[in-house]
């Protein structure tokens, strides 16, 4: 396929199954620009990687703020040197370690139970609506003790949110829609967090409102910005890979019933989710220098999209790449959830996702809690998953049935 043949990344073919076209770039076009965007486009592993680690501190996160701040505020994502190190610092020992096991995973246990407690003994259950769009945002908003009866408002606003993030073509109501979100958050929100200051309890808002590092606190608008991605990015993402290992576990009965026979599968299964169909399939950033890469030359000041969903699949990095397989000997597990992962769905260096931790506590915890509740869980008659979207991509219902256990 010449470069003049490769669907274009906005076009329908592109949304309908972008794996062929991600293919034909990382073939052929390996660094692309697209007009529309008005982007620099890369999808080799070796050069999405290479953005990411930035060890010659060739990239920044500047897009961010007219990519992320229009909805959130100014996040921990668009911060560098010393104003990033220590607002990680003040957020990222929640996200680990004895807070995350001690306080936090059996919040996680709770909603996971709660949820699946609905439908398990009426034999049926749609994973997508039924469980993983609620899952990590009742657990959010447990961990920052908010009101889960507001989940319907937690629910449309990452949505929104999200839309806004993947508004790659640049639609206007989108976009209003994405900052009507930051206006209506910050009214919800500014006044819990003052509230909380004057009551901290034992949640992670709390947390945030006590925490300090070198004599650096977090004011409302910081508190009220790290909520704010903690609900996008922290939601969004988790319900995809929810939803995603278990269409490709289902789609792959052996590879199911391994996991069903051997828990200890399920972090290699989530990592093999993770790269073969990643959440987010494409993360941004700005080039500071010329940087040569392959293909050509990104000019200094361009913004610069990483295609995590074409590099996940480079046949330079992993054998047999569009086939989904836990047992991939080119895959780690163990580090799969740190910055020395060996795929890119969390991105790498010091923006790696401060939340790999705690997806990785829920999506254990979901499946493992699932697969109980649903010993021989199986597609609805006739379902074959279909996977829909561009900036983040996942299936956008999963009907099951299953033999319902004694309550």
């Amino acid at each position: 396929m010449s470069t003049a043949q490769i669907p274009d990344i906005l076009s329908p073919e592109f949304a309908a199954n972008p794996y062929p076209v991600y293919r034909a770039m990382r073939e052929s076009a390996p660094l692309v620009w697209h007009e529309g965007m008005q982007s620099w486009i890369v999808s080799r592993y070796a050069d999405v990687e290479r953005v990411f680690k930035d060890k010659e501190a060739q990239f920044t996160t500047d897009n961010y703020n007219w990519q992320i701040e229009p909805v959130h505020g100014k996040t921990i994502l668009q911060m560098s040197g010393r104003e990033h190190s220590v607002r990680r610092a003040l957020v990222a020992p929640a996200f680990r370690g004895s807070d995350l096991q001690e306080k936090f995973l059996p919040v996680i246990e709770s909603n996971s139970r709660d949820l699946i407690d609905q439908f398990r003994t009426t034999g049926s259950a749609d994973l997508v609506h039924d469980y993983a769009t609620r899952f990590p945002v009742n657990v959010i908003a447990d961990m920052l003790g908010l009101d889960k009866a507001d989940h319907t408002r937690f629910h449309g606003w990452y949505t929104a949110v999200i839309a806004f993030l993947g508004n790659l073509a640049g639609d206007p109501e989108v976009a209003a829609a994405g900052e009507r979100t930051r206006v209506e958050f910050a009214e919800y929100m500014i006044p819990i967090i003052r509230a909380r200051r004057e009551n901290l309890g034992d949640d992670l808002l709390s947390t945030l409102c006590a925490a300090e590092v070198d004599g650096v606190r977090m004011n409302d608008e910081d508190i009220k910005a790290f909520c704010s991605l903690l609900l996008a990015a922290g939601g969004e993402t988790t319900d995809k890979a929810i939803a995603s290992i278990f269409a490709n576990l289902l789609m792959h009965p052996e590879q199911l019933a391994a996991v069903r026979e051997d828990r200890s599968l399920i972090p290699r299964a989530f990592a093999e989710t993770l790269r073969f169909t990643p959440p987010v399939h494409m993360i941004m950033r700005q080039s500071a220098v010329d940087v040569e890469v392959t293909g050509g030359t990104i000019p200094a000041g361009a913004t610069v999209t990483c295609l995590i969903g074409a590099a996940n699949r480079d046949e330079n990095r992993y054998k047999d790449p569009d086939r989904f397989d836990l047992f991939r000997e080119d895959l780690t597990a163990t580090t799969a959830f740190s910055a020395a992962a060996d795929h890119l769905a969390f991105a790498l260096g010091r923006h790696f996702c401060v939340g790999a931790l705690l997806a990785k506590a829920e999506v254990e915890t979901g499946v493992n809690q699932l697969l109980d509740a649903m010993p021989d869980v199986r597609f609805a008659d006739g379902f074959d998953p279909v996977e829909q979207g561009v900036f983040t991509r996942g299936p956008q219902t999963l009907p099951v049935r299953f033999t319902p256990l004694a309550a």
